[in-house]
């Protein structure tokens, strides 16, 4: 592909056809039902008899209690925490039956049968005979003709649904469309059941491509029209706009089964997430005099590009902020085709910043389509794709095709419909997927298209594609673009960003999946499932704290886990904000994921509702069209540094900021204002990345440990932003008192003996524990077991014992030292009773009693254990040296009188490494 290729992408789109002279008969309601798990199939005495089950459709089995009902319990074991778990589970063949009049009026009619969403594959028969057609699709509805089958009065109805595997389109079955980690492979109807009668001459199809730059747009009309000579007619279109102001209309005769045509637009307002303006233009069919059919619907006008490797939309730069949509429903385990539960979806996304929503190789119904429309936003849909064979297979190759064709002909014309992938991070037979991709891109140009949503196969996945108009992946040949390949390597520095990874890349490049920061469970979500959906997973967690005795301290759990997140994603997200030439980012995700071993990533939970870890207008502060944007060295700092911040906006609004304020605050822990200042008034050009002006605070004047917030705030648009430092004297006078400090086991153990107070702090070398680790749990502690499997530290801030070092009850970047220069403690080994002065939360699927910091009665004196440490480099380690102060003023106070004994031999067994591994060596040895 050539760098600066331009895509003019010019769209329209149906949001929903009213036909307004075709007559429907709805089939929603109650239908007759039979199970046929051996695949028996139905004799000619079954179309005669009533079946003995009823359901009402739309709806699924499971809706119905049909199936073989869940007999699990919850339990700490690996398939329980797999995903949720259907009430009714049934993979195999199931018939519906249902009598229907057909009205005198149809005779001679063209009649269509359609079902809006099947899984996965249907056949029929009316009054006993086989339709000859059959459909296969997972993303688009299942349609028959049913012309020659059906005349005036009743006919019985017989439909075969069956919702096995029919291609390999996945790994694993994880593949949105079909599978059980997020929806279910149900078996029923979705949406619109009806059918609808035509005359033989009727319209089948409406295409218009917009050329905005010329005011026009390209029209194309298909009919059907019987093999015999049919009469002719002719057409009339005509547009209104936004307020119902008529356009000019135009009358073209009818000869053919096509036409095309220009209609100019003069002054077209146009779509974007800003001005989401939505036309509607009208068809009215007539066949001599008398007019036949008429449709109308809704569109919109827009141009998508690529100019030098940055993605714009109608000629200006766009950023998207995105999560992931993987088919994520969990209160009946399928997705909506109703426009109200879109509703809650799209809302939920813009209430949090977002403009953006990713299709994780799935296609969504009609509805989700007309609310993005309506909203503004800009989508990513997928082929049902996520394979490492791609290629392998013929009947799943030309399967693809078929989805592919399908995909065009009932969502093409949407204007949210922007960007095409061919599926999830796909392997196989990339000559294959670059024809289809060839393909698709000259058969409609209305999207910008990638080969794969990232992949993992050598020789792909570090540069795009040659066909590729944009690119999403997770790293490049030049390094990572994501924070989970860096946070936990490297102190928090917040002048970086991935500038030097993306140099020269030839298109748009999004970033793929950022984040997965696992989070403790919600355990109040439970009373949430009132649908066909439990949660094991989450009444299993439950039952294992109750049984430790810590259930109380699950909320504690949810909360300190899910703080460190939303530290986590705001420092992805501004860094993707930071980097010149990005143009976005895909969360992984903003609500929780499920399945795939509980990965509970999200802000919000499975519900797009909140878990109380921030609030919209906060998240906004740094997703948002418009954010302000320091760059600064690291997070700590002592008093006899200067802190000093490059100015920067990240505007990616409607236009030019005329005349800005940049306003910047020095706020002390209780928000009041220590310092502030302002930058010159100034324009604030669309992009990002741009150096608007810098300050400086002298901390000397600080004279207490503590944490401070940097504000920077903008005006027209109103925006504000923040970002936590810590300050440290440079200068401790560290009392030793009566305390011995030592890093030996020996040395403790008599210093007890003989009643004194120890800190004891052991090498890590010497310590049996877990690695350290600052960032939490990566996805899911199931899915990915072996990793440290902690979630960030939980204490509480007003102890004694950190009286002197500032905290909140949560990790924050201050503790990244902390976390990573040490090893965690396993205190369930000591006794399941001692509570942590600082507690590393346990991942869910193991909820262990882990600590950094402990305190106990052993022998004659007085412990304090710290797991990381407190001695080496101390005068290039501020957030050590404090920790170890506070410690020691704690300990040398009136305060420090610990409530449980623990005897020194039992400490030393358990946490001392090399006497661990003696003990090993004695026990089997006496074994």
């Amino acid at each position: 592909m050539k760098t600066n290729k331009l895509l003019i992408i010019l769209i329209i789109f149906l949001i929903k056809i009213s036909f307004i002279h075709a007559e429907k008969i709805d089939l929603s309601g109650k239908w007759q039902v039979a199970l046929d798990s051996t695949d028996v199939g139905i004799n000619q005495s079954w179309f005669n008899k009533t079946f003995e089950q009823t359901i009402s459709l739309p709806g699924t089995l499971c809706d119905a209690g049909l199936g073989k009902p869940c007999l699990l319990k919850p339990a700490m074991e690996k398939d329980i925490f797999l995903n949720l778990k259907r009430k009714y589970d049934y993979v195999g063949v199931a018939w519906y039956k249902k009598e229907v009049e057909i009205p005198t009026k149809w005779k001679n009619k063209s009649i269509y049968l359609e079902l809006e969403r099947v899984i996965w594959n249907s056949q029929l028969w009316i009054d006993g005979k086989k339709v000859d057609q059959s459909n296969e699709s997972l993303i688009a509805p299942h349609s028959f003709d049913l012309s020659k089958y059906m005349s005036p009065g009743k006919h019985t109805i017989s439909l075969r649904i069956d919702n096995r595997k029919q291609h390999d389109i996945s790994i694993r079955d994880m593949a949105h469309a079909y599978t059980n980690e997020t929806q279910t492979m149900w078996n029923g109807v979705l949406g619109e059941i009806t059918l609808q009668a035509f005359d033989n001459v009727h319209l089948t199809d409406l295409r218009i491509d917009p050329d905005p730059d010329q005011e026009k747009i390209y029209v194309t009309i298909r009919l059907k029209r019987p093999e015999e000579k049919a009469p002719e007619g002719n057409i009339r279109f005509e547009v209104k706009d936004a307020a119902g102001k008529k356009l000019p209309a135009i009358e073209l005769p009818v000869k053919g089964n096509e036409i095309s045509f220009d209609y100019a637009i003069k002054n077209p307002i146009l779509w974007d997430e800003f001005t989401p303006y939505l036309y509607q233009a009208s068809v009215q069919l007539k066949i001599g005099n008398k007019e036949v059919e008429k449709k109308t619907e809704t569109f919109g006008i827009r141009k998508l590009s690529t100019d030098n490797g940055q993605l714009q939309i109608n000629h200006r730069r766009i950023f998207l902020r995105g999560t992931l949509e993987c088919c994520i429903f969990p209160l009946k385990g399928y997705p909506p085709t109703a426009v109200e539960a879109w509703e809650k979806v799209f809302k939920s996304a813009r209430e949090y910043g977002l403009n953006h929503l990713r299709f994780h190789s799935w296609c969504p119904p009609e509805a989700a389509f007309e609310v993005a429309d309506r909203m503004g936003f800009y989508l990513q849909v997928e082929l049902p794709l996520w394979v490492l064979n791609v290629g392998n297979d013929k009947g799943t190759t030309n399967f693809l095709c078929e989805e592919a064709q399908r995909m065009i002909s009932e969502y093409g014309n949407h204007p949210s419909f922007c960007f095409w992938s061919l599926g999830n991070e796909l392997e196989g037979d990339y000559a294959l997927l670059d024809s289809l991709l060839v393909s698709l891109e000259k058969q409609d140009p209305r999207h910008l298209y990638m080969t794969t949503t990232f992949t993992f196969q050598k020789g792909h996945g570090a540069w795009p594609e040659p066909h590729d108009d944009l690119w999403v992946s997770q790293w490049t040949k030049k390094g990572w673009i994501r924070g989970q390949g860096i946070f936990d390597d490297k102190p928090a520095s917040f002048n970086l960003d991935y500038r030097n990874a993306i140099d020269s890349l030839p298109v748009p490049i999004i970033t793929h999946e950022i984040g997965q920061y696992s989070v403790f469970p919600n355990l109040k979500e439970i009373d949430k499932y009132t649908g066909n959906l439990i949660p094991l997973n989450f009444m299993s967690v439950k039952n294992d704290l109750q049984n430790k005795g810590r259930l109380n301290q699950a909320d504690d759990y949810l909360k300190a886990s899910g703080k460190l997140a939303v530290i986590l994603y705001k420092e992805e997200i501004e860094r993707a904000l930071k980097t010149p030439g990005f143009s976005g980012f895909q969360l992984l995700d903003l609500h929780d994921f499920p399945g795939q071993g509980t990965a509970l990533v999200g802000l919000l939970d499975a519900f797009w509702e909140s878990k109380g870890l921030i609030d919209p207008a906060t998240f906004r502060s740094f997703c948002s069209p418009v954010v302000p944007l320091i760059r600064f060295p690291k997070a700590t700092y002592t008093t006899n540094e200067i802190f000093k911040a490059n100015v920067e906006v990240a505007n990616f609004s409607a236009g030019i900021l005329k005349n800005a304020n940049l306003n910047w605050q020095l706020l002390n822990a209780d928000g009041k204002e220590m310092l502030n200042g302002n930058l010159p008034q100034q324009d604030i050009p669309v992009g990002n990345a741009q150096n608007l002006g810098d300050f400086t605070i002298d901390l000397s004047t600080i004279k207490e440990a503590g944490k401070y917030t940097i504000s920077l705030s903008i005006t027209q648009p109103q925006c504000v932003n923040t970002w936590d430092i810590w300050v440290y004297p440079a200068n401790l006078n560290e009392t030793m008192g009566n305390i011995v400090y030592t890093q030996d086991f020996e040395e403790a153990n008599k210093a007890l003996k003989m009643g004194k107070n120890v800190l004891l702090n052991p090498k890590k070398e010497n310590l049996n524990g877990l690695d350290g680790k600052f960032v939490q749990v990566f996805w899911s502690p199931v899915h990915f077991p072996n990793q440290p499997g902690t979630m960030g530290i939980l204490c509480d801030p007003k102890h004694p014992a950190l009286e002197q070092f500032p905290t909140e009850m949560h990790s924050n970047w201050q503790w990244w030292d902390i976390c990573k220069s040490g090893k965690t403690m396993n205190l369930d080994t000591l006794s399941n009773e001692i509570q942590p002065i600082v507690r590393m939360v346990d991942n869910f699927y193991k909820n262990r009693n882990l600590g950094l910091i402990i305190e106990v009665k052993s022998e004659k004196g007085k412990l304090l254990i710290c797991s990381a440490d407190l001695n080496s480099n101390l005068k290039t380690r501020p957030v050590a040296r404090q920790l170890r102060y506070s410690l020691l003023h704690y300990m040398n106070s009136v305060n420090f009188n610990p409530q449980q004994t623990i005897s020194f031999d039992l400490i030393e067994k358990r946490l001392h490494k090399t006497k661990q591994t003696e003990e090993k060596k004695k026990s089997i040895y006496d074994n």
